[in-house]
């Protein structure tokens, strides 16, 4: 039996644990990556680890999220990044090169290698077959010291590309139509492979666009072969000799197999408020627009903003529209100024934004009240975009740019014979806001530079012997960490402050959640399906960890957020039967009794009772003997740091 591209990377990183689905697997990580919004809180776990320098082969600080300064929170926070990174041997990003996932494929990435990133659309690597995983940034902090890397083994699903897209239609609805079928939870515990003889109708810059948003869909990854056309895109970036060749075996087994037609996808949107929720442009019909966001680590490439260039050119923007358009890197930024496309694009009207993440993580750019907005993002969570009633849809570039002319919902298939954009033979690269760490003789010398906004990591303390705590909030299905921990541009420059940003937890759902929580002091929050879905940010761990919340019960958990909780050393239960979830209300006593030695006896099932009604409730505790052993100790910083030491 032969094996599955991510099969034949995680059998080539493996160092711990055997390849079957479901047991735990440690993987060697070549390369890592942290954005600003969770680097600061990755490096100083870094330092608390204790280990002098990294030991990948290439870890990169990005600052992509955290760039609009309203006071000195974030620029501080940017300084002791570029401070740690100069002593700790990691390459730093500067402000204004790009976000952190389109210059890393352009720049970084290797085929067959694997990263981890503190960004839960590190994923985009595999659009040139790397195993590209998003994680909390304590995870990523230990990889950069060494260690493993864990995950449960995923199944194997193979989608099955056919046919040719049609003209118009994009890579965009190719994952809309993946999120259609599977939905926002049908990939947890899966990696999806993408194969077919469609596979080589699409550009590195479309298939990093799909495996960009393959992080909806919940799975561990999502990854495309390294074939010629990878090869092609590394040569026009003068890496070459970075190319390896990787395909799946043709005896492969899969435990999932999809097959789409790209020939019959047609242009679509995610309606609000949920990547899954799919429409036909045509069924939404010509509805007003009031406003357009191009740009994301989704559809930010050097193919998707010549394309709307060649839309926009020698039109004007709706007068009811407000077009933004953000470039994912210095790189596409200076070839769209150098070849007169940006030109196009400014005289038709739009607002050309930095080089960042923007309003796809809050960052300015907030629709107006119950503002129907466009965008060529990720995510439509609701409240995500700064506007609590905004009603955003994710779309392809072509359908922003059509639409940006009409001021209405347009399908880009009206717009005639379309526009032919070729990849360059050569991109123009220029890594001068890349800044190489000091040598190993000079880190010593090295100056770490803390601003006040910085403070440590949150108390810890070995698991308690009982649990006794009241249920401070119960909440409903696919709760993501924008409702745990929201984003924005209020909140985002607390990242490094867990006691400041800890008073937006759950605000979302219960403005009132802080301020109870720490009344009761300690207590167990109660969800339901898909239980924090969506970003990597441990923050949506860390806050309610400060709050004092000890255990987490729900009817199932989001991968990422989940491993979030135990490095936390807050424990995750899951309903047995998930009708008890009805058994439990907010604010009642609930209680896990001789739990530390139940843990450490090894044992999965526990009880949860409710001294308020008297019921006793079945609940999983599903852990490896590592995670076990994390959880006892308090937390993964604390087990780290007492195997350093024995």
């Amino acid at each position: 039996m032969g094996y599955t591209i991510a099969q034949k990377i995680i059998k080539a990183h493996l160092l711990s644990g055997e390849m079957t689905v479901g047991s735990e697997v440690g993987l060697k990580i070549d390369q890592t990556l942290t954005q600003d919004a969770t680097g600061t809180m990755a490096y100083l776990e870094f330092e608390a680890i204790g280990v002098p320098r990294v030991k990948t082969e290439k870890s990169v600080a990005y600052i992509d999220h955290n760039t609009l300064q309203t006071g000195f929170e974030n620029a501080d926070d940017h300084r002791f990044i570029q401070s740690v990174c100069k002593k700790h041997g990691i390459y730093f990003s500067r402000p204004g090169n790009g976000i952190c996932h389109q210059v890393h494929l352009e720049r970084f990435g290797k085929p067959g290698k694997t990263l981890i990133g503190s960004d839960s659309h590190t994923p985009t690597g595999g659009g040139i077959g790397m195993l590209a995983i998003g994680a909390g940034g304590l995870d990523v902090a230990v990889a950069m010291g060494g260690g493993a890397y864990y995950i449960s083994m995923p199944k194997m699903v193979r989608i099955n590309l056919t046919g040719k897209l049609q003209p118009w239609v994009s890579a965009k609805d190719i994952i809309l139509e993946v999120l259609r079928i599977m939905s926002v939870k049908g990939g947890v515990g899966k990696i999806i492979e993408y194969g077919g003889e469609g596979v080589k109708t699409l550009t590195v810059p479309e298939r990093a666009t799909i495996t960009n948003m393959g992080a909806e869909l919940g799975a561990t990854t999502s990854i495309f072969p390294s074939d010629e056309i990878t090869r092609s895109f590394m040569k026009a970036q003068g890496r070459e000799e970075d190319w390896t060749e990787l395909s799946a075996d043709a005896d492969a087994v899969y435990d999932e197999v999809i097959d789409i037609n790209l020939s019959e996808l047609v242009p679509m949107a995610a309606c609000p408020h949920s990547p899954d929720n799919i429409k036909t442009i045509e069924e939404i019909g010509p509805q007003t627009v009031d406003q357009i966001c191009i740009g994301s680590c989704t559809n930010s490439s050097y193919l998707d903003l010549m394309r709307v260039a060649a839309i926009l050119k020698g039109k004007t923007v709706a007068p009811n529209v407000s077009l933004a358009i953000a470039p994912g890197s210095k790189q596409v930024y200076n070839m769209l100024a150098r070849n007169g496309a940006l030109a196009d694009i400014i005289e038709a009207g739009a607002r050309i934004l930095e080089c960042a993440c923007g309003p796809c993580i809050g960052m300015g750019q907030s629709p107006n009240s119950k503002g129907i907005s466009l965008r060529t993002f990720n995510r439509n969570f609701e409240g995500r975009s700064g506007t609590r009633d905004g009603q955003i849809y994710l779309v392809s570039p072509e359908t922003a740019a059509a639409s940006a002319l009409t001021g209405v919902f347009t399908d880009p298939r009206t717009l005639g014979d379309a526009v032919d954009i070729p990849l360059p033979e050569k991109f123009e690269y220029n890594d001068n806001m890349v800044i190489a760490p000091a040598p190993v003789e000079e880190m010593d010398s090295v100056e770490v530079l803390r601003g006040p906004n910085i403070k440590p990591y949150p108390q810890t303390a070995p698991l308690a012997e009982s649990i006794d705590v009241p249920c401070s909030l119960k909440v409903g299905d696919n709760i993501t960490t924008d409702h745990i921990m929201p984003a924005g541009a209020k909140i985002l420059p607390l990242r490094s402050n867990i006691p400041a940003i800890s008073e937006h937890c759950f605000t979302v759902c219960d403005k009132e959640f802080p301020t109870r929580a720490k009344s009761l002091g300690s207590s167990i929050v109660v969800g339901g399906v898909n239980y924090g879905q969506g970003s990597s940010r441990e923050h949506a761990a860390l806050a309610p960890l400060y709050l004092g919340v000890k255990a987490v019960v729900v009817k199932s958990f989001a991968r990422i957020h989940r491993a979030n909780l135990i490095n936390a050393g807050i424990l995750p239960l899951t309903f047995v039967n998930e009708a008890d979830y009805d058994a439990i209300n907010q604010g009642d006593e609930l209680s896990v009794p001789n739990v530390r030695q139940l843990i450490l006896d090894g044992k999965e099932e526990l009880v949860l009772v409710n001294k308020t009604n008297g019921k006793e409730i079945p609940v999983k505790c599903e852990l490896s003997d590592r995670t076990r052993d994390i959880i006892l100790a308090g937390g993964l910083l604390d087990y780290t740091r007492n195997s350093n030491s024995n």
